[in-house]
């Protein structure tokens, strides 16, 4: 059985049955560390797939409760290390040479978490202080071992529960796999955070670490250092005399900003990857991962969010069955009558009476009632608003989110989906056509040749017609794109 095990290119099956035959007998002789909380060590001990679920729970007192929270919290950042052998072995193979060749000072780990920890370095050359980003020794295949546990209880619940299958819990699983992958290559991180600040570049209040090429790799990132309060340490915010309410609203506003307006937003803004800088600034850190929503769902997102902000609950509930949310048998009045169940409650009460847990009983109840299925490409962008919110909440409890996300909203509202919008997007059609005008022609010729010849000898006066027809809707569309986009 050890040789399966340890078989990590083994076909996914052969993995999944191993490792669910042995994987409870693993788990009863683990104790994790006694020196953390009793869930925190147990997550701990299940390994960094379980450690990311108690991550998100941990932002999310409103559910678990305080203590819970505050103990799920140390998942965060604050997780053993590994010895700094393995540290300095790991930066040295990395990066061909020793480390004292690049870091006149390498200290102990300053974090670390389920999938990496970071420790303060000195640049040799130019005596900058950076932060050293080194990834888990075999963190691979322990992420591997806790996917397959996942695909086999999904497959199970799927196999055993009809019902279950709209949720498509197997789809998400390999949606989460995919995430995975990418955060356990530190050089995609180092492209994320680039192509992140160069989106954010000129927000207000919003500061990224740079990233230092020469010294990263497939395993090590090093960015420069930046000294802040963790976002999590209330005490040390206000003793720093920063204002909680600011910073709570500024996090919301800043994750519905880069979803709506980039669609690339930071997909784990726990408290652990937030500082806040002596300035005021919000700092953000760790890549791994990224969220991206297209234009299209990026204008169903903020029409839904936008209804919601306006209690115009019919509206709500017609752009869930335009976008497809909603199967089409289903009735939209009674969608909305059931939207307007789960907002009404919400509005003009404290955030501190709001029982999330109650809420997001009801909306599942909602999404079963109407036989909706999960999209898996709204996932993280659901994920990340959760956790987004729960962050905000526990700067200010009484934080209202549909009062801070309204001028975002509003903003991008008019931007996408107002008449300049539709000058825009005419435009990009107009290129679109411009480009592929003198093409056209040839392509329909092809197919219609290609008909031609499936159907017979019948069809052959439509190709000169269509030919003729789509030669002059090219030229008129070139001429035309040409017309409206010089400069």
């Amino acid at each position: 059985m050890p040789v399966i095990l340890d078989a990590f290119d083994a076909p996914r099956g052969l993995r999944i049955l191993a490792r669910t035959l042995v994987w409870p007998f693993q788990w009863l002789g683990k104790k994790g560390d006694p020196a953390l909380p009793a869930p925190t060590r147990a997550l701990s001990a299940l390994g960094p797939a379980y450690i990311k679920f108690g991550q998100v729970l941990s932002t999310r007192p409103d559910l678990v409760g305080d203590e819970m929270a505050t103990q799920l919290r140390v998942l965060q950042d604050k997780l053993p290390a590994f010895s700094m052998d393995d540290a300095r072995r790991t930066v040295e193979d990395e990066l061909g040479q020793p480390v004292a060749s690049f870091f006149s000072a390498f200290s102990e780990p300053v974090a670390a978490a389920s999938i990496a920890q970071v420790h303060k370095a000195t640049l040799r050359e130019t005596g900058e202080q950076v932060a050293v980003k080194i990834l888990r020794p075999g963190i691979e295949r322990a992420f591997q071992r806790d996917i397959d546990a996942f695909f086999f209880a999904a497959n199970f619940i799927e196999f055993f529960s009809p019902a279950s299958r709209r949720l498509k819990p197997t789809d998400v699983i390999g949606h989460f796999q995919g995430v995975v992958q990418g955060e356990l290559d530190l050089r995609l991180e180092s492209a994320s955070a680039s192509e992140f600040a160069a989106n954010t570049q000129n927000d207000e209040g919003f500061a990224l670490p740079s990233i230092n090429w020469e010294l990263s790799g497939r395993r090590v990132m090093t960015m420069s250092w930046a000294e802040g309060v963790p976002l999590g340490d209330n005490a040390a915010i206000d003793a720093a005399s920063h204002d909680r309410n600011v910073l709570g609203a500024r996090v919301l506003q800043l994750f519905l900003s880069h979803a709506l307006r980039d669609g690339f937003f930071h997909a784990d803004m726990h408290q652990g990857n937030l500082k806040v800088a002596p300035n005021g600034d919000i700092i953000a850190f760790d890549f791994g991962i990224m969220g991206h929503i297209d234009e299209y769902t990026r204008r169903v997102y903020a029409e839904i969010l936008f209804g919601f902000i306006k209690r115009d609950y019919q509206r709500v509930a017609e752009v869930h069955f335009e976008a497809g949310y909603v199967p089409a048998d289903q009735d939209v009045d009674a969608f909305a009558r059931a939207l307007r169940a789960v907002g009404e409650p919400i509005f003009g009460m404290d955030a501190t009476r709001i029982s999330m847990g109650k809420l997001l009983s009801y909306l599942f109840e909602v999404t079963e009632r109407f036989g909706m299925e999960t999209r898996t490409e709204l996932i993280l962008l659901q994920r990340t608003m959760v956790v987004v919110e729960g962050v905000a909440r526990s700067l200010s409890p009484q934080l209202n989110i549909w009062d801070v996300a309204q001028p975002i909203v509003e903003d991008y509202i008019k931007q996408s989906i107002g008449p300049k919008a539709l000058v825009t997007d005419a435009a990009k059609t107009l290129r679109v056509l411009a480009r592929f005008g003198p093409r056209l022609p040839g392509l329909v010729e092809k197919a219609l040749i290609r008909q031609v010849l499936e159907e017979g000898p019948m069809e052959k006066s439509k190709p000169l017609f269509t030919i003729i027809i789509s030669g002059v809707v090219g030229a008129l569309a070139a001429t035309a794109a040409i017309f409206l986009l010089a400069p």
